[in-house]
């Protein structure tokens, strides 16, 4: 079975992520989007928001699995038998990142191999990072959410 671990703190989740997981979808038998929980970061959303609104979002796949996880990345595909990690790649500074990541996480997660999808044109310019800030400025952040996402502030 071909697996996949989709990481991410999805603090929102966009547009850009559905996306790129129903691209995905064909490649693998299963997909994790999986909530990587890091105690040092400070989040917008609660984990059991983000949660809701990826359960929410991928109701209708059966093939997409949410899940939260706090070790490497790596150590959680192997707990999952996941052999591949999903990114997507928005531009060339997500790539020189990305590259090095894969890198460690290929030494790490023996042999644990990183799929690339490069962000559709209309997608491109759209993080979480800018999506948590037009929300914190108080601006309509809803072109750049899935219309399950719903922001109350």
């Amino acid at each position: 079975m071909k697996i996949a671990v989709f990481p991410g703190s999805f603090d929102p989740i966009t547009v850009g992520h559905v996306d790129l997981v129903r691209r995905a979808l064909p490649l693998f038998d299963k997909i994790i989007i999986a909530i990587g929980v890091n105690s040092q970061k400070k989040y917008l959303f609660s984990l059991e928001q983000r949660k809701n609104w990826l359960k929410d979002v991928f109701n209708d796949l059966g093939a997409v699995e949410i899940d939260v996880y706090e070790s490497l990345t790596a150590k959680y595909c192997e707990e999952k038998n996941a052999r591949f990690i999903l990114r997507g790649l928005r531009n060339a500074a997500d790539f020189d990142y990305e590259k090095t990541i894969s890198q460690l996480n290929h030494i790490i997660g023996n042999g644990v191999e990183t799929i690339f999808l490069n962000s559709q044109p209309q997608y491109s310019h759209i993080s979480s990072t800018i999506v948590r800030e037009i929300i914190l400025g108080k601006g309509d952040a809803s072109p750049f959410l899935p219309a399950q996402v719903k922001i109350t502030m």
